[in-house]
């Protein structure tokens, strides 16, 4: 999980330049000083001319005139060198803040462009908790679901191992619901079911005669336990059975389960029964088939083996079709050999 803590460094926004402004009383100084420059030029000229000797008082008139125009020119002028420095103060100090606006706005800029980029980086952080938080609940959703198909699978083949037909029945069909509802158990559930018929087992026969004594009652109890195992075999062999027949092409079966393989090798089959069913590999060496085996129209996608099998009734092979080798080997037919099987004839004995 990504820490949605930013640790980059916020940008401030710096605080605008203060230009101290004059005081109050600059511009009656300065008013004050240009006039007393004046007066003081205008005294000192005006002596001077006071001084001369001018033989026309209208030249000395005019020279007191131009004393006066000249201390005015002097007052003017300091002035306006004052209104002058005013104006350049006044330039100065709007440059100044033109370009402490500039600055500002930059800073700004800057300010949302780090905020924009924080945001978006809480947004990527938000976004890789939430998918962080899906994946966990995904891996922890299928851990459970794991944990359940494993639970369920375990109380199954445990239910197999029961001494009671009818709850090593349960179990058989537990398994079937698991398988179908979870695809990646079926192969694990056939390899049980065919070990399940690999098992060592004896045909019941035929019942004990009544009698009295408990050697008779330990055969009806021995008759009984193996009747009652023959049923669970024969439902293990027709649930397989069921889910290996496709259908028709235009609506297939949805209970099929395509790419199954079957190893019956030595098994003990009892009305064993794929009419139309499709097998990938199957193994049905050294098995023995009690009554009657229908393997019409089954397909064979990969080998079949068949060598050592034992047919004790009648065994049905029409319309098979046999993609790769077929094995048969040494079989013994106790009915004779399936006509469909003559070009088997040199591997039958």
């Amino acid at each position: 999980m990504v820490d949605s803590e930013n640790t980059s460094i916020v940008p401030t926004l710096s605080s605008p330049v203060a230009r101290a402004p004059l005081p109050r009383w600059t511009v009656p100084v300065v008013a004050v000083l240009v006039l007393g420059a004046a007066a003081v030029a205008s005294a000192l000229l005006w002596r001077w001319v006071d001084g001369l000797a001018f033989v026309d008082s209208d030249k000395k008139a005019a020279a007191y005139l131009d004393v006066l125009k000249l201390a005015a020119s002097i007052a003017v002028g300091g002035g306006g060198l004052f209104a002058l420095y005013l104006a350049a103060r006044r330039q100065r100090t709007q440059e100044l803040e033109l370009e402490e606006r500039k600055r500002e706005l930059e800073q700004r800029e800057r300010v949302q462009a780090h905020a924009v980029d924080v945001q978006a980086h809480a947004v990527r952080v938000a976004e890789i908790n939430r998918l962080h938080a899906e994946r966990v609940a995904e891996a922890t959703e299928r851990d459970a679901a794991a944990r359940r198909v494993t639970d369920l699978f375990a109380r199954a083949v445990e239910q197999l191992g029961s001494d009671k037909a009818a709850v090593r029945l349960g179990g058989l069909y537990a398994l079937e619901r698991l398988a179908q509802d979870n695809l990646d158990q079926r192969p694990t559930v056939v390899r049980v079911f065919c070990a399940y018929l690999r098992m060592p087992f004896e045909l019941p026969g035929d019942p004990p005669q009544p009698e009295t004594g408990p050697e008779y009652e330990a055969a009806v109890v021995v008759y009984r336990e193996r009747v009652q195992e023959r049923e669970v075999r024969v439902a293990a062999q027709r649930i397989l059975g069921d889910h290996l027949r496709p259908g028709d092409g235009s609506q297939p079966v949805a209970a099929f389960w395509p790419d199954t393989d079957l190893d019956l090798t030595g098994a003990h089959l009892i009305d064993f029964d794929l009419n139309h069913c499709i097998t990938r590999t199957a193994r049905f060496s050294s098995a023995t088939f009690a009554g009657d085996a229908n393997f019409r129209s089954a397909t064979f996608a990969s080998v079949a083996y068949f060598g050592w099998a034992a047919f004790t009734d009648n065994a049905y092979f029409s319309s098979a079709t046999f993609t790769d080798n077929a094995n048969f080997e040494s079989v013994r037919f106790d009915r004779g050999v399936p006509p469909e099987l003559q070009r088997f004839l040199p591997a039958v004995e």
